[in-house]
């Protein structure tokens, strides 16, 4: 029996002139599940979700959403699908307030025909249901987004993807730039979103931060795939020595020992 996922990458290749970029990356994520995508700078990361977002396509190899091919043009493409990706500069303005940004540009309206405003009542209504149902406790939706913590925006900017209809949500090291605690707060959300049924595509350099949350870990070196692991395959500790290079790691490791060893 041949099990259709919700969205699948197979084989998918990409060229910069005559730079390989990516190399037969394969993956799969389903409703439900948090696929971490790990890599050091310079893995192939960014060009992955570039081209499952739209942004950039695929020299070779296919996307497939529910078992058909698809070929996204563009980042609208994508999101038609339901496929929403979370940027690091999370695309927010930070003098506007909290539920502004929430919509930006789609908010609910009242009145007939060319006379209709924002209701911003009702806006600022959905914004506290939808955050708190995401467990967010903001305090005041009309505060300026630019006050929150990195894990407060963070955290807005993965419940808006969802309000807005995200079945695959992928995060683009979102948990980079903050320290411990609101690390903690961001991850915390990345399983409300998988507990809501999204199909969750984690990117991150920390297995740290990957690990407690991942179903499924994929990882890239240099463009090409290292393996895929279910969670049950593998360790923190097999899968941090993997992410830092196994052999260069070990390398490393003893040319430093003798550099003490001199010293």
């Amino acid at each position: 029996m041949t099990t259709t996922h919700l969205l699948e990458a197979d084989a998918i290749t990409k060229y910069y002139g005559n730079i390989v970029a990516l190399k037969g990356i394969s993956t799969y994520v389903n409703a439900g599940e948090v696929t971490c995508i790990l890599g050091d700078n310079g893995a192939g990361k960014s060009s992955f979700i570039k081209i499952l977002s739209g942004v950039h396509q695929a020299d070779d190899g296919s996307l497939l959403v529910d078992g058909e091919a698809v070929a996204f043009t563009s980042p609208r493409d994508a999101r038609a699908k339901g496929i929403a990706t979370v940027y690091q500069d999370l695309a927010m303005v930070p003098l506007m307030s909290v539920w502004r940004n929430f919509f930006l540009g789609a908010e609910p309206r009242k009145g007939l025909g060319p006379l209709q405003w924002v209701d911003a009542a009702k806006a600022k209504s959905i914004v506290r249901r939808e955050l708190g149902e995401m467990g967010i406790d903001i305090r005041d939706p009309d505060q300026p987004v630019g006050t929150l913590s990195g894990g407060e925006r963070q955290s807005v900017a993965i419940a808006r993807a969802v309000y807005f209809g995200a079945r695959v949500l992928i995060l683009d090291e979102p948990t980079s730039a903050l320290g411990v605690k609101q690390a903690g707060v961001v991850l915390k959300y990345v399983l409300q979103a998988r507990d809501r049924g999204v199909a969750v595509i984690f990117i991150t350099h920390n297995p740290h931060h990957a690990y407690p949350v991942g179903d499924r870990f994929v990882i890239l070196n240099r463009g090409t795939s290292l393996g895929s692991y279910e969670k049950s395959q593998i360790d923190l500790e097999e899968l941090t020595r993997l992410m830092a290079g196994g052999r260069e790691l070990a390398e490393l490791q003893h040319e430093l020992a003798a550099i003490r060893a001199e010293i």
